[in-house]
């Protein structure tokens, strides 16, 4: 629940604390105080778009302030300060416990902590697309799972049905590709490249195109190292036989006659080397031309089919893969046909157990609603949840299922059920709202429940009985509750008075918590205006015993 709210520099708010406690707290006070300022920047804290035209004139940013408290499911308590600010500059940062979170991360604690009810919650009973939603509410624990087999039944069919979509209008594209893509694969077969070929082609040419020149050097240095009569072996096996006679006697005189053995044999390694390249350096005219005949046929290959032999050999790869795949059409047909079938099949189950759910859900909440409404005086009206099976796998059905619902209402006894939104008067949507509330609070498990002048069109007997419904919920939950009807506000266990006062400068606001006595006179207000007599001052009091004495039923 809802411990503190704490508004500073929002709109004509300049400063305002208020301590809250559980049960019924009510909230009055004159027309354009500023009941509907504070129920705002609450519904900020929670998550709200925010408004800079909403900070107070010559400030530079307004801060709201909610401490709230909830259950974990293992009965311990866990305490949260929600904070939102709103800066000149437009941003608008939000914090949980002083973290800066994202606002989506904000509302959905919010949602979890506090729900506010008002003029907007009414105009959303009218809008078909909502009902089937209070319906899954109702029974959200029942049908939840199930809700997320259809979605997931849906998404599969949905899946296979469009893979088959696709496959059949690329089936006859299909067969025109498949001619080229075997022309491509033959070219490419016979061509028969294999990885770095391209590379030890121009390798293979660049020798043959210098053969003369390189049979020349690789000559010289052959004689230089090994075969001319003063050749570096030479000089070297004379260096190792003189020093290897003395090697005995140092060690530094071993190692240099190890170091001089493995220049030996490397050089005997060079000049072989360079003999190997002498001899292949000698001229073919065939064996050139054949060479670069090579080399232009896989660089026009390369050209186009990937820009190297690796990437041609991959795209061989592909070719063979597409080809194949094109290839086995009918049987890919076949199999996503037989798949799809199977997944309607399950989704039409699915839809079918959803909507079983779905219509015990309604018949349920019909039941309750018309209970809450003859509790609400609003005895001779009747509720009713019309809910329909589209039924099949058509272009109706959704990830949601097959259902449509609809809420009707007949106000008075004898006359045919009708759309809420062709017949509710404002009274009549009021205490609807109030009887869904009341119902769906059961399931929702939200701590705080906020009302925003839920008493719209009603007054007299029904005010009063709208009160005695708000203490009943009051059991299991914090209600607060903007009023400006005597007989609500005379329910209420915490009384506070919202008001405005104004300076030669400035407008002020702020929220009062009262005493019996001021209570009393409070009420006596609401009930006879400016004029506050002796008379109205005893029926505040009367009141107010009455509405304890309906609590204590309770």
């Amino acid at each position: 629940m809802i411990t503190h709210i704490g508004i500073r520099d929002f709109a004509i708010i300049s400063e305002i604390d208020v301590d809250l406690q559980s049960g019924l707290s009510v909230i009055t006070g004159e027309t354009g105080a500023g009941k509907s300022i504070i129920i705002e920047a609450i519904s900020l804290a929670l998550g709200s778009r925010a408004d800079t035209s909403m900070i107070r004139a010559g400030r530079s940013k307004a801060v709201i302030q909610i401490a709230a408290e909830s259950l974990t499911d293992a009965g311990d308590v866990e305490e949260y300060i929600l904070t939102r600010e709103i800066n000149v500059s437009g941003k608008s940062p939000a914090k949980i416990n002083g973290e800066t979170v994202t606002l989506a991360q904000l509302s959905e604690l919010a949602s979890r902590l506090a729900d506010i009810h008002g003029q907007y919650d009414q105009h959303s009973l009218f809008r078909t697309e909502n009902h089937l939603a209070l319906i899954d509410a109702h029974h959200s624990r029942d049908i939840g799972p199930v809700k997320k087999k259809v979605a997931d039944a849906w998404r599969e069919y949905a899946d296979v049905n469009r893979t088959l979509s696709t496959l059949l209008q690329n089936e006859t594209a299909s067969k025109r590709q498949q001619d080229f893509m075997r022309f491509e694969l033959n070219e490419i077969t016979q061509a028969d490249p294999k990885a770095g070929e391209d590379a030890a082609l121009r390798e293979s040419i660049s020798i043959l195109q210098n053969s003369e020149l390189i049979y020349e050097k690789t000559t010289a240095a052959a004689e230089a190292l090994y075969d001319g009569d003063f050749s570096v072996l030479d000089g070297l096996g004379a260096a190792l036989r003189a020093v290897r006679e003395i090697s005995a006697y140092s060690k530094d005189i071993d190692d240099i006659a190890r170091t001089i053995a493995d220049c030996y044999y490397a050089v005997e390694d060079m000049a072989g080397a360079l003999r190997g390249c002498r001899d292949r350096a000698d001229f073919s005219p065939d064996v050139l031309n054949a060479a670069i005949s090579r080399l232009d046929l896989l660089e026009r290959l390369c050209g186009k089919y990937g820009g190297s032999v690796e990437k041609m050999l991959e795209y061989k790869e592909t070719l063979v893969a597409a080809i194949a795949d094109t290839e086995n059409t009918d049987e890919r047909k076949a199999a996503l046909s037989a798949r799809r079938s199977e997944c309607e099949h399950a989704l039409v189950r699915a839809c079918e157990e959803l909507h079983a759910l779905r219509k015990t859900s309604a018949d349920e909440l019909e039941r309750r609603i018309n209970a809450e409404l003859t509790e609400l005086n609003f005895s001779g009206a009747t509720f009713a949840a019309d809910i329909k099976n589209t039924g099949g796998i058509t272009e109706r059905l959704s990830e949601n299922g097959a259902d449509t619902v609809e809420f009707l209402i007949s106000p008075n006894k004898g006359q045919p059920l009708l759309p809420l939104a062709k017949i509710a008067s404002g009274g009549e949507m009021s205490r609807m709202l109030l009887a869904f509330k009341a119902v769906l609070g059961d399931y929702d498990r939200i701590p705080t429940m906020i009302f925003d002048e839920i008493d719209s069109g009603i007054s007299g007997v029904t005010a009063s009985i709208v009160g005695e419904k708000l203490i009943k919920m009051a059991a299991r939950r914090q209600i607060i509750c903007i009023t400006h009807l005597p007989q609500i506000a005379a329910c209420g266990e915490h009384h506070f008075a919202i008001r405005k006062n104004s300076d030669d400068e400035n407008t002020h606001t702020s929220v009062e918590a009262l005493s019996r006595d001021e209570r009393i006179r409070e009420i006596a207000r609401l009930l006879g205006g400016a004029n506050i007599t002796e008379t109205t001052l005893e029926s505040a009091r009367e009141l107010i015993e009455l509405s304890a004495k309906g609590a204590a039923k309770k």
